[in-house]
């Protein structure tokens, strides 16, 4: 998987936004070093509530940061997989396609 560019429309609005932006990223920032889940396990989380939202970007995004912090291609993989019985197979079987895409 590559590390992909993030949106234009992204880096417009953090661009024009940037009190605001600089408050989210500490809150996450916070949020992460507030409890005992290691990096890894945060991003598949944050992975499979992207998911469940149908979020492609964010799919994207959290995918490559969980690569980042040590995971493995399968573990992004099985981490989609198993909300299958909770989110349904179709919303499943289109973020394991967004995946693909990070591969190419």
């Amino acid at each position: 998987m590559t590390r992909g560019k993030l949106p234009e429309h992204y880096e417009v609005i953090k661009r024009e936004n940037k009190k605001f932006f600089s408050a989210l990223e500490r809150l996450g920032k916070v949020a992460r070093e507030e409890g005992p889940l290691d990096e890894k396990t945060v991003q598949l989380i944050q992975l499979a509530a992207a998911v469940a939202i149908r979020s492609e970007g964010a799919v994207h995004s959290h995918a490559r940061r969980a690569l980042a912090a040590g995971a493995e291609v399968g573990e992004i993989r099985h981490s989609i997989t198993v909300l299958a019985t909770t989110i349904g197979f179709p919303t499943v079987a289109a973020a394991l396609n967004w995946i693909n895409d990070l591969s190419e």
